[in-house]
């Protein structure tokens, strides 16, 4: 068969089964990004149907996909929006750093992956899933609670610290050295205070200067100017990811939501892509032997983020009931584990066992927590009203 003719049937047969996965995850009610992954191993090497000859078109979209989960994540946000969100949320941002990146870190030093593998794995357990969390919260009618502000707070602080984090794991992973990965930062920290300055002050010109009443135009000049950001940031070592990130927090008003609702099939398109990118590259006989730590983390993971969601609530005043369903929100992990965790695996020197626990980690994590968000309110309410009880019907007892 010629080889164009296999590389269109390979790449339809893909297309199709992704298809097929997503309206799956629909019926169910949950995230997809797991049966993406789950898909990607199943056409990957060592999986049941590897495929070959497609690797050139799935890597530039798989990049393609993590510039628009990114730049649409920018757009979601206003420059006066992520301030706002930085001054409400920093103790409990700071809370999250230690308490979620910690167990990742601690875990990869265990199993021997050194200083690097551990920055690597604290990022992919550290930072939640955005686009899991809103979906969940739309889905479950809570955009409106009081808690909800507090929850979007810790996700705007996570985003900012993924615009530090990924150059600097960038520089780290480059081996750039001490000197280097202080220029990282400092690069990181100048781009983004000006890009908010800019914002802030000059959004309305970055917004003109892409709008059009012409939806092809309109498209071609945001998807081109995304990925020409995206281009001179990886240039600059800032990473490609944060580069789009910071462009969508640029463009603002009714200019950033057509945007969205322009991208948002392309998004999902070529983010599906990134994902099953990310499962080919996964063998999976990999996993098993690092699935009991992938549930560890899991586990830990889960009521650490908890934790935080309890904390940051309580701190504005919410009640238990709200603090509980603060921190269940938080629970997910998703895309940018699998950003972070996708970088680090084309360098040399990171075990390829860091691609099997983060695959299992995230497969785990982003249907433990549509479900942990789902069940408790309930498990909540049962408890309040339960453990009273037993201490009322102990009490009697106690002083006898």
């Amino acid at each position: 068969m010629e080889h164009t003719a296999l590389e269109l049937i390979e790449l339809g047969a893909v297309f199709f089964a992704l298809g097929l996965l997503g309206r799956l995850a629909g019926r169910i009610g949950l995230s997809p990004i797991p049966l993406y992954l789950i898909g990607g191993v199943f056409f990957g090497t060592g999986g049941v149907i590897p495929l070959s000859g497609i690797e050139g078109f799935t890597a530039i979209a798989g990049e393609v996909g993590v510039v628009l989960l990114l730049l649409l994540l920018g757009l979601e946000y206003s420059a006066s929006e992520l301030v706002t969100g930085l001054k409400r949320s920093w103790a409990a941002g700071l809370l999250d750093i230690v308490l979620n990146g910690a167990p990742g870190a601690i875990v990869a030093l265990i199993l021997g992956w050194g200083p690097v593998g551990a920055f690597v794995m604290a990022g992919v357990t550290y930072i939640s899933s955005s686009g899991i969390v809103a979906k969940v919260l739309s889905d479950l009618g809570r955009l409106g609670n009081r808690e909800t502000p507090v929850v979007l707070s810790i996700l705007v602080f996570e985003d900012l610290v993924m615009a530090l984090y990924l150059p600097i794991l960038t520089a780290v992973l480059v081996g750039v050295g001490l000197a280097g990965g202080l220029t990282a930062v400092a690069v990181s920290l100048a781009v983004l205070a000006v890009v908010l300055l800019v914002a802030l002050r000059y959004g309305h010109l970055v917004s003109k200067v892409v709008d059009s009443p012409d939806r092809e135009v309109f498209l071609l000049k945001v998807l081109g100017l995304a990925l020409l950001v995206a281009g001179f940031a990886s240039a600059m070592q800032v990473s490609a990811a944060v580069g789009a990130f910071l462009l969508g927090i640029a463009i603002s008003g009714s200019t950033a939501e057509n945007a969205t609702k322009l991208l948002e099939p392309l998004r999902d398109l070529f983010a599906a892509v990134f994902f099953v990118v990310f499962g080919l590259n996964t063998d999976p006989s990999a996993i098993p032997p690092v699935l009991g730590w992938a549930v560890v983390l899991a586990l830990v993971t889960t009521l650490t983020k908890v934790g935080t969601g309890w904390f940051a609530a309580r701190q504005v005043g919410i009640g238990p009931l709200g603090r509980a369903r603060a921190g269940a929100a938080l629970v997910a992990r998703g895309e940018f584990s699998i950003v972070i965790a996708g970088l680090a695996v084309t360098f040399p020197g990171i075990p390829p066992e860091l691609a099997a626990l983060a695959t299992a980690y995230v497969l785990l994590m982003a249907v433990l927590g549509p479900v942990a968000a789902r069940v408790v309110e309930p498990v909540a309410r049962w408890a309040r009203t339960r453990i009273p009880a037993r201490r009322q019907a102990a009490a009697p007892s106690a002083g006898s």
